[in-house]
């Protein structure tokens, strides 16, 4: 494994670069669990996260479904929350001034309803200072093409991340749905439209009923379901998808600690998104943050970006002494 030099301090270099973002490490927040970052900011210090990714941000405000809209399940959480948001007009008077004064890189994730809507909020966020990237959550429906969701046809997904490109500068990031057959195409497809970034994945749909009311256990009936039981397949998406196209990708689902934070480089994510782990640890990213410092410099590895990508899978041997013992360090 090549080594590069390190920081001047002697501590492993966690920079990484995300086609045009430059980030100080690569560990962000997931858009839809972290809410507008404030709420976070007396449990960490946002200024030393990589980026910080606030939620979903429509035209106009939007209430969500109504309870209940989370369940827990085994290894994770499902949620039907609707999207609810303050709408573009009070994320830029309200939200962003906070986040602007951080320092860090703020990201948005956008949705429509129609390559209309997408266009006219990649176009407001362009022009308002303190946004460096739009992330495309295309797993809304497209209204016009009979609810079909944008990110389960390649033509619809890159005709949406077009629509985005058309109108703004800014580094364009489209975030993929794990709920198609092939999820490289989409991915192809989104390279395709003009995506500088991929990110993935999003909530597989999923579904809870209780047996002794026999009803669903979410009012949307159907939700999203995240954290640990969806990781196996969040890292297999990733590593198909960096196989697929040429732009930088980053690793969503499942990561709760250091350790899968560095799967998901390791499977050839240049960064993650943190999700789900927030809310049973608000501190959490810090952790990892420091956890894949401690790993790198344990290794001997002077620049994360030698280990990105780096798996080998000519032969697959048992797990080593080393291995356990970063997991079981990681479990304590």
């Amino acid at each position: 494994m090549g080594k590069n030099p390190g920081t001047a301090n002697g501590a492993p270099n966690l920079a990484v670069q995300l086609g045009p973002l430059r980030l100080k490490n690569p560990v962000m927040s997931a858009s839809g669990t972290f809410g507008y970052g404030k709420e976070y900011s007396s449990f960490l210090d946002l200024r030393a996260l990589g980026a910080v990714v606030v939620k979903g941000i429509s035209l106009k405000p939007r209430a969500g479904n109504p309870p209940p809209r989370i369940v827990e399940t085994a290894g994770g959480m499902m949620n039907a929350i609707g999207l609810e948001n303050v709408g573009v007009e009070k994320f830029l008077e309200a939200k962003l001034p906070f986040l602007r004064e951080l320092g860090v890189p703020v990201i948005v994730n956008i949705f429509g309803n129609t390559l209309e809507e997408y266009r006219e909020l990649a176009a407001r966020l362009s022009g308002a200072e303190g946004v460096c990237a739009i992330e495309i959550n295309v797993s809304c429906p497209n209204v016009k093409e009979g609810g079909m969701v944008f990110g389960t046809d390649p033509k619809m997904t890159e005709a949406v991340v077009r629509a985005v490109r058309t109108v703004t500068t800014l580094p364009v990031i489209t975030k993929l749905t794990p709920n198609v057959t092939s999820i490289s195409e989409l991915a192809k497809a989104a390279e395709g439209g003009g995506s500088d970034i991929i990110s993935c994945i999003n909530t597989l749909a999923a579904m809870a009923v209780d047996v002794f009311s026999r009803r669903p256990r979410l009012a949307n009936v159907v939700g999203g379901l995240s954290g640990p039981a969806v990781k196996p397949v969040a890292i297999r998406c990733v590593y198909e998808v960096t196989r697929a196209v040429k732009c930088p990708v980053i690793g969503i689902g499942g990561i709760g600690s250091a350790t899968d934070a560095l799967e998901f480089l390791l499977a050839g994510a240049s960064a993650v998104q943190v999700g789900t782990a927030n809310f049973t640890n608000p501190a959490v990213m810090s952790d990892i943050i420091e956890g894949i410092s401690r790993f790198l410099a344990v290794e001997a590895i002077e620049d994360i970006n030698s280990f990105i990508g780096s798996l080998d899978t000519s032969c697959v041997f048992p797990f080593s002494e080393d291995s356990c013992a970063l997991i079981k360090a990681d479990m304590d």
